[in-house]
């Protein structure tokens, strides 16, 4: 079988060469030679130039097509492999496009895996592990008061006045920035147009606590069903968020004013320009290392009073096997290559594995993969923290 994985962007390559170093035969698939052989040119000679006629020519039956490309190019090549018996791996969310093929994967026996890069991905495993954990204790009841929160940035490791950098293009930052967002808070969806009118303060629970602003992103809401929480639970907050370093708010509220006045051509190109500039003022400088933290929390309460309250949380910096995003994004998608070669991941659209299993494989490679990974217990005495069992 042979892997096909399109893109060599600055968060494919760590997972890519994993895939080529462990001998799987790897095709690499990009828009311009010299940079995918800059990347793994000391590793294969198999590279071509991405193009759809020939992909179609070369893929297989029971070959993974893994697609590190912009999201426009998803549902095609998830198409190209249920037409051709091939699997299909990205990181990308799931858009309405690639779940309508469901059906047609289910029936051509097609595994087509997204959402399994890190935010989402590795936030994923995290809330499947402590779903499960929870369920299997003494203190888990339909009936308790569910709290959920999972926050995840890409930040700095040596914090600028701007309170952020860019390690791609910052315009899709900047349209980010535009969209709302739907979550739960205080027992009722919370609907926001702008992320800015939802920031709050959270304190990561990492070995030393630090303080971050959050605010939630898309769509919590379905993501509720997805991690187990049952129609009739009483939730009291649910929210997939994103994290900055404190004063972010403050550092970007001009461009928060700005954006909110920009509209038409002209605001695309007023966009464009802003997001040129952010890139020249604010992109990470080669080898300047950057910062990951996740923390993915459960929360039940009875009668008022917590009764089972766990917390994963992760922290890596970019070191000497790359950056961080760039390890935590491709790396799980190569765990998800091996896991649909092993036909350990059934045919259909889904997303990041829950099987207990495969969630304790991936989750034993993050623990490699980040400088802090842990579970903390606040029920404990002292609030112990350790890793999750094996």
């Amino acid at each position: 079988m042979t892997i096909h994985w399109c893109g060599t962007g600055l968060s494919a390559i760590p997972g890519l060469r994993r895939l080529i170093e462990a001998g799987h035969e790897v095709t690499v698939w990009n828009r311009t030679l010299d940079k995918a052989g800059d990347a793994v040119g000391d590793l294969t000679r198999r590279i071509q130039i991405f193009d759809m006629d020939n992909l179609r020519a070369e893929v297989q039956p029971g070959d993974v097509v893994v697609s590190m490309l912009p999201g426009d190019w998803h549902v095609p090549l998830a198409e190209l492999c249920i037409a051709q018996g091939a699997h299909f791996v990205s990181s990308s969310y799931i858009a309405p496009e690639m779940r309508a093929l469901d059906a047609a994967a289910r029936a051509a026996g097609v595994a087509c895996v997204n959402e399994v890069g890190l935010d989402p991905g590795i936030d994923h495993l995290m809330a499947h592990a402590l779903m499960a954990d929870y369920r299997a204790s003494r203190a888990f009841d339909a009936g308790n008061v569910i709290s959920f929160t999972s926050y995840c940035g890409g930040i700095p490791k040596v914090p600028n006045p701007f309170r952020y950098k860019f390690s791609w293009s910052p315009l899709g930052v900047l349209k980010a920035l535009r969209s709302p967002s739907r979550s739960v808070r205080e027992f009722a969806e919370l609907e926001v147009d702008r992320p800015w009118d939802a920031i709050s303060t959270y304190e990561a629970p990492l070995p030393k606590p630090e303080s971050f602003e959050v605010y939630p992103n898309r769509d919590s809401i379905p993501f509720m069903a997805e991690y187990g929480i049952e129609e009739g639970w009483p939730v009291r907050e649910f929210v997939r968020g994103t994290l900055r370093l404190g004063g972010w708010a403050e550092a970007w509220s001009d461009v928060f004013r700005e954006v909110e006045t920009l509209d038409g051509p002209e605001g695309e190109a007023r966009m464009k320009e802003m997001s040129d500039a952010f890139w020249a003022e604010n992109a990470y400088a080669e080898g300047e290392p950057d910062r990951v933290v996740l923390c993915v929390s459960l929360r039940a309460e009875r009668d008022g009073a917590p009764v089972w309250h766990k917390t994963y949380v992760m922290d890596a910096t970019g070191d000497a096997r790359g950056t961080a995003m760039s390890r935590l994004v491709s790396i799980p998608v190569s765990l998800a290559v091996d896991a649909v070669l092993n036909g350990q991941i059934p045919a259909g659209v889904s997303a990041a594995p829950s099987d207990p299993q495969l969630v304790a494989r991936f989750m034993a490679e993050v623990g490699r993969l980040a400088q802090h990974l842990a579970i903390v217990d606040h029920m404990a005495e002292g609030g112990g923290a350790g890793l999750p069992p094996a």
